[in-house]
């Protein structure tokens, strides 16, 4: 785990002095005695370096995984915290009684609590500022990929409807300028209505009618499309694009087979802040079952499914027949 440098320095140097200073408050005041005593100050400061030098200096190496240096380092430190207190301090403070002879168990009861408290909490703190860089990193990747599948949106829906629009313009079919007008209606809200992750569930349902319509234009006397939009003034929100994906689906697998009797039925409706959206088509299962669950529309609608509403819907698709089902429940936001 490599910790980054520049994260919140000014925030550690301050934690770190907090930190500190409550341990010096702690350990140089006696409740019997309550003055300033120089000698636990200097014995303090004594565990402080050596946790400052392993903090900063040694605990990188438990990072890269050098497990022996860190072992070997640590002992390196901890000993010569010890050897200071032993030869140095207890000499000048103490020479009569404590500095008479090495106690090695005892000196090691002292130091280990302060450098544990000080390391541990140096180690939370890494630990926190390490999620916090990989929050933000799976933040801007989920944002970077729903950017690039609601991209793939656009241009798949635009390449099928300019398909149909040229071959009513090649018949000269008095459709085609309606036809026109809904697919302008239609791209006017891909392109400007639904550039933010999320949008009004109602400007998101009016949006599809205008597709079905588009569609319905096309279809002439080969079958019927119902569909049956209820509770559309509730202020929730739903990410864009989601719904358009199973009904584009719709449309193109009824049209693309030889059935004279198409059959079409969209039904969306909102209770207690859940979408309910089902969506049945008919179609030939020997032309294009193959095709029923290919395609970048459908792979493209459950990853972002999968991005936006993590444990926040149910999708259910069958195809059993000669009918493909879709079956979607989302928990909208409200805000």
């Amino acid at each position: 785990m490599k910790i980054n440098a520049k994260f919140y320095p000014f925030k550690e140097i301050a934690y770190q002095i907090s930190l500190v200073l409550i341990l010096f408050i702690g350990q140089s005041f006696d409740k019997s005695d309550p003055h300033l005593h120089w000698h636990e100050v200097l014995f303090l400061g004594n565990y402080v370096v050596g946790a400052t030098i392993i903090n900063y200096g040694i605990l990188p190496f438990y990072y890269q995984k050098k497990y022996w240096k860190f072992t070997v380092f640590i002992v390196l430190i901890i000993l010569i915290v010890i050897l200071i207190e032993e030869y140095i301090l207890e000499q000048i403070y103490f020479p009569m009684t404590r500095g008479t002879k090495f106690n090695l168990f005892y000196t090691l009861i002292d130091v280990m609590p302060v450098i544990l408290i000080l390391v541990g909490f140096k180690f939370a703190w890494d630990i926190t500022a390490k999620e916090q860089e990989l929050e933000k990193v799976k933040k801007l990747m989920i944002e970077n990929q729903l950017q690039f599948l609601k991209s793939q949106v656009n241009p798949h829906f635009l390449f099928n409807n300019l398909n149909n629009i040229y071959a009513y313009a090649l018949e000269n079919s008095p459709k085609t300028p309606e036809i026109i007008l809904e697919l302008s209606t239609v791209l006017r809200y891909m392109i400007y209505d639904c550039r933010e992750d999320f949008v009004l569930i109602n400007k998101e349902l009016e949006y599809l009618k205008h597709y079905v319509n588009l569609h319905k234009l096309q279809m002439e006397t080969r079958g019927k499309v119902e569909l049956d939009i209820q509770n559309t003034n509730y202020q929730n929100y739903i990410a864009p694009l989601i719904l358009i994906v199973f009904v584009e689906n719709a449309f193109k697998h009824s049209l693309s087979s030889q059935i004279n009797d198409i059959q079409i039925v969209i039904k969306t409706k909102i209770e207690e802040n859940q979408l309910f959206f089902e969506c049945q088509n008919t179609f030939l299962l020997q032309t294009n079952t193959q095709h029923l669950h290919q395609g970048i529309g459908l792979k493209n609608v459950i990853s972002r499914l999968e991005l936006l509403y993590p444990d926040n819907y149910k999708l259910e698709i069958d195809n059993s027949d000669n009918w493909y089902k879709v079956a979607l429940k989302i928990n909208l936001k409200n805000d």
